[in-house]
């Protein structure tokens, strides 16, 4: 079993590593993806290594895609790259978990529409505007997507996301 993490500077540090380690220590190998290698650091100052360019990313090798939030998304989101990659998750059926502003991503990929899903409140309106059924509640699952809205609901969204994975 194997996880991927798309992310970019600026981050939410906390959306980023809980799930991260939460999957390590189930046992489910996890790579990062942003534009390029190197290091990503989050709002809040962490700093992790990038393991994949998303440019060598090959979706068929993961189980699960994670987009945490920050202001990450709003690089992630115009790489056509990450869109691909989230278009494949949707395709197969796969596992998605999104959180805070990690929806909007999926929003510029066009796979919101008639999917239940929320967000962090300044992005509601935006995935209204992208056909998802917006829900103001600390998880939403909405067959293999589950979406959260900030930081304080990350029990909730793992839980929900280990779910999905059959843990």
């Amino acid at each position: 079993m194997k996880a991927l993490i798309i992310s970019a500077d600026n981050f939410e540090d906390s959306e980023l590593l809980a799930p991260y380690y939460r999957l390590l220590e189930a046992g489910i190998a996890v790579d990062i993806a942003a534009p390029a290698k190197g290091e990503i650091t989050g709002k809040h100052g962490y700093a992790v290594t990038v393991t994949k360019a998303l440019s060598e990313v090959d979706p068929a090798a993961y189980n699960l895609l994670v987009l945490p939030g920050g202001k990450a998304p709003a690089i992630v989101r115009r790489d056509e790259k990450a869109l691909e990659v989230a278009r494949h998750f949707f395709a197969a059926n796969k596992p998605v978990a999104a959180i805070c502003h990690g929806p909007q991503t999926l929003a510029s990929a066009g796979l919101l529409g008639g999917r239940h899903a929320t967000c962090y409140k300044t992005v509601a309106d935006e995935l209204r505007a992208a056909g998802a059924l917006y829900e103001d509640r600390e998880v939403v699952v909405d067959g293999n997507l589950v979406t959260s809205r900030e930081p304080g609901d990350l029990p909730a969204f793992q839980r929900e996301m280990m779910k999905l994975l059959g843990s």
